[in-house]
């Protein structure tokens, strides 16, 4: 197994010292994950519709209905090069494969910073903290600049290239979804981009999972649910990515070219009185692993209005988007 030393460390990861050893009742239980059933999979490029009737779209149709009940898709034929998410893909990859000694200029506790390199970790019984065998980059999108004059030369300019232009790309993406999702709630197409403003909170954020040597004991991340509007995530070539559904872990495969979209709190709690099922999620550790995240969030007092505005919307089916939020550590 190829070694990895995380940014925070002073040795390889050669084994699982006691710091990152969960109590037995947190373990992953890898027997336990099904891969027979998954997440819906979502064509994007299927457009049919009953006349001018967009709701009876086939798309907005599967979208509501995996909003309803899993809080999760995958979407292809999305309409993003796959050059480009390859270049986001390697430009990532390269800077968590830097030398610790260069990485380690980005770490930080301090979660204030918009451009830093952090640990997770899991609160457990007697107060102690479980660190999560993963490493992750997060950063705002905007201004590219600022971020990267903060990375190590090797990799600034190939980084800056890649991902502003993967982010013109998300940033469509991510119009066209709130406007599908709109369509679902029997809405305005329009009304969920209008109420995120010009201005929504834009962050990104990859997540690398070394090689483990022993992944029934520890997590990449802890379960929990996102507190944002919307992820976008981009899956590496291996999965670990795995959700609750009907009390069971599934595993989300790996599908070229595809986007794994999280429905998150901010939208889904407004909806909450139609509500009928939520999917936590977490990343278990078979092989290494780096998923890219775009979260999109709104501002806090947005959250208030969505909330009012979808409750005094009179053609809201309840028989729609029927998911609901709990509390999950994050």
């Amino acid at each position: 197994m190829k070694t990895f030393q995380l940014a925070n460390e002073s040795s390889s990861l050669l084994s699982l010292s006691p710091k990152f050893i969960l109590p037995e009742d947190e373990r992953p239980q890898l027997s336990e994950v099904t891969s027979l059933d998954s997440i819906p999979i979502i064509d994007l490029s299927d457009h049919s519709y009953d006349g001018n009737n967009h709701s009876s779209s086939l798309v907005v149709q599967k979208i509501s209905q995996a909003c309803e009940e899993y809080g999760f898709f995958q979407i292809v034929n999305h309409g993003i090069p796959e050059q480009v998410c390859n270049k986001m893909m390697t430009a990532i990859t390269d800077l968590f494969n830097l030398p610790p000694e260069q990485t380690g200029q980005l770490y930080t506790t301090d979660h204030t910073k918009n451009t830093k390199l952090y640990n997770y970790y899991l609160n457990v019984e007697g107060g102690e903290k479980v660190k999560m065998w993963s490493e992750c980059f997060s950063h705002y999108w905007y201004p590219i600049e600022d971020i990267i004059h903060l990375l190590p030369q090797e990799i600034g300019t190939q980084y800056g290239e890649a991902f502003s232009e993967y982010a013109r790309e998300i940033g469509s993406l991510v119009r066209r979804l709130l406007g599908l999702l709109s369509i679902g709630l029997g809405i305005e197409e329009d009304f969920l981009l209008k109420i995120f403003g010009d201005q929504p909170r834009l962050r990104a954020q990859a997540n690398f999972y070394p090689p483990c040597p022993d992944p029934e004991l520890t997590l990449g991340l802890p379960v929990h649910t996102d507190f944002n509007a919307l992820t976008i995530v981009l899956q590496s070539q291996v999965s670990g990515l795995q959700v609750i559904k009907d009390g069971k872990w599934i595993a989300v495969p790996v599908i070229p070219n595809a986007f794994v979209i999280n429905l998150g709190d901010q939208i889904q709690v407004p909806l909450m009185c139609f509500s009928r099922s939520f999917s936590p999620f977490s990343i278990k550790l078979m092989h290494p692993e780096i998923n890219l995240f775009q979260i999109y969030t709104m501002r806090k007092y947005k959250l208030v209005y969505l909330t009012i505005l979808i409750l005094l919307e009179k053609r809201l089916d309840a028989h729609k988007f029927n998911v609901q939020t709990q509390n999950f550590c994050a």
